[in-house]
């Protein structure tokens, strides 16, 4: 109900009689009371004047859909938007919507995480209102096997909305983390749904530290956020909505292909291409030094040996950075 009525305020050109909101709703004027003192209570701040009605003056800061639609230019992706209070997993709430069949393009976001994944089935909290974190359902017509490029799609999506945004001079931590000089911004984790040789979807959760001020100590020296970077704190609706923006545009030009324009211009911004790095093959660790980037998206690793090997998966550590 509260929504309606938001929905009903912000439409209009001026005020709405609590009769007049009343009657769409059909409720009681009582309970349009209720409903618009407990919204000036959640952040939403409305004029009420006697004989006039009530009128929106101002959404509040949190995500909020009526926010984030107000700056939404996307055709596809968030046209159906969830925003939640609090939730265990965006991924694991859209997953449930996805069996349902819910469209192309919907993204699940929420204020608040409490059983967020990260990679390797590594836990991510984060306090409420800190970050953002969503999760976006994508039904491309694709196999099993050609799904590869959409985290690296993601990832430079994210990075250039960031960059522009904000101004900062992030940078990518292949295969799916965004970083700030050593430290993490954004991390990104891709799974998919499939039968056969058919992608029933894809569901692409992405984590952003926008507000943090501080982090556990046994990550404070590898993360990082916004404000911690900016010393300002942006308008995390409006943000979000251009991200959304970037996100599509780059899925659509490319259709979910890693071209070899696309991968230059991800090598280019890419810290990982360059640096020293090691990963785990079986039992054993393997060094080497990042050449740059597949087609596929897999990283080329060259080998002391002179030999190449392609990563595709797992943990890589770049040296200098974690």
């Amino acid at each position: 109900m509260q929504d309606k009525i938001i929905d009903l305020l912000s439409k209009a050109n001026g005020y709405v009689s609590g009769q007049d909101i009343s009657k769409k709703l059909g409720v009681s004027r009582q309970a349009i009371w209720k409903y618009i003192n407990a919204l000036k209570k959640s952040g939403y701040v409305i004029d009420s004047v006697t004989n006039r009605g009530y009128r929106l003056v101002s959404l509040p800061n949190y995500l909020n859909s009526e926010s984030i639609s107000r700056f939404l230019k996307t055709k596809i992706i968030g046209q159906n938007l969830i925003v939640l209070d609090s939730v265990g997993s965006t991924n694991d709430y859209l997953k449930k919507l996805g069996n349902e069949g819910c469209p192309n393009g919907t993204v699940v976001a929420a204020r608040e995480q409490t059983k967020g994944k990260g990679r390797l089935g590594r836990a991510w909290q984060t306090k409420k209102d800190d970050g953002i974190t969503f999760s976006i359902l994508l039904r491309p017509s694709l196999a099993p096997g050609e799904v590869s490029a959409i985290t690296p799609l993601v990832g430079l999506a994210v990075c250039k909305a960031i960059r522009e945004y904000t101004h900062l001079d992030c940078m990518i931590k292949w295969p799916n983390d965004i970083i700030i000089g050593k430290k993490k911004l954004v991390g990104i984790l891709t799974e998919m749904s499939a039968e056969f040789d058919a992608v029933e979807y894809i569901i692409t959760g992405i984590g952003i530290n926008v507000n943090h001020t501080m982090f556990p100590e046994e990550i404070s020296h590898k993360a990082t956020s916004i404000l911690l970077e900016t010393g300002k704190r942006i308008d995390s609706n409006e943000f979000f909505a251009c991200v959304l923006k970037y996100i599509e545009d780059e899925l659509i030009k490319t259709e979910f292909k890693l071209s070899e324009d696309i991968v230059d211009e991800y090598t280019q911004i890419c810290a990982t291409v360059g640096k020293n790095v090691a990963f785990q093959r079986g039992a054993c660790t393997v060094n080497g030094i990042a050449a740059g980037i597949e087609s596929n998206g897999e990283l080329k690793v060259m080998l002391s040996d002179g030999s190449v090997c392609l990563v595709n998966s797992g943990e890589v550590t770049v040296q200098g950075i974690y």
